[in-house]
């Protein structure tokens, strides 16, 4: 969401807010596991980063029976190749009877963008488990935005999910409604779907600096994981 412009397409120096489907698909999403995997909005969007620029994403996510997720990833758009941004997180996942760290790659191809009309991007991840020294999770996913007013954009995700601890290869569909309600505030609603599991949905507000270099989010969900009742997201983004 965009602080000034009162527009919910990302000004060029706005990172769009990475799924967890995308950050960490599912080795933290499997119902034995039971975290969501954080990030502020569970649907992405079509944009990247601004051309030359990089962004700071931090997130906790509180969930039922006292499980925790801790995220850090950086995004960064070369200006050599301005539709293509590179993506790293590190997270650290506890429960009352375990803690995992992973770490993950997602790289992200914008195809065509937003303000034409409808943008449409592709974006894949990797996870590995620092702890299991191994590969836990891999993602494809095809998101499309579509700006139906000033204020107001959708956005639409589908695509295939895969974690070694879970159900294996899943199917993944969801679809978001944001609404920029002023320079500094915006709203979020989302439903989403996988192969197993119940469907989730997940809703918040986002505050934006005056200079558009912070992002504040709050946000509850429903089955984030498809299998954990509730949960509770900040986060926190900085960009230069």
């Amino acid at each position: 969401m965009t602080g000034a412009s009162q527009q919910p397409s990302r000004s060029p120096s706005r990172p769009r807010r990475r799924a967890p489907c995308l950050i960490l698909p599912a080795a933290l999403l499997a119902p034995d596991a039971a975290f969501a995997a954080g990030g502020a909005h569970v649907i992405d969007d079509s944009e990247v980063e601004a051309a030359g620029n990089c962004h700071l994403e931090t997130w906790v996510t509180g969930s039922s029976d006292d499980l925790w997720l801790a995220n850090a990833g950086v995004g960064c758009t070369p200006e050599t190749i301005p539709v293509l941004e590179f993506g790293g997180s590190v997270a650290h996942a506890r429960s009352p009877a375990s803690e995992e760290t992973l770490v993950g790659v997602m790289p992200k191809l914008n195809l065509r963008p937003a303000d034409s009309g409808l943008g449409v991007a592709v974006a894949g991840s990797l996870v590995y488990g620092a702890d299991r020294s191994r590969l836990e999770a891999a993602s494809l996913i095809a998101a499309v935005t579509v700006p139906a007013a000033e204020s107001l954009r959708f956005n639409l995700n589908g695509g295939w999910v895969w974690a070694k601890a879970g159900p294996g290869s899943e199917l993944f569909a969801g679809a978001q409604a944001e609404w920029q309600v002023s320079s500094a505030f915006g709203v979020m609603a989302e439903g989403f779907a996988r192969s197993h599991g119940k469907a989730g949905a997940h809703a918040g507000v986002r505050w934006t600096s005056g200079d558009g270099r912070i992002d504040v989010d709050l946000m509850a969900g429903r089955y984030l994981d498809g299998a954990t009742p509730t949960s509770v997201t900040f986060g926190l983004t900085l960009r230069g």
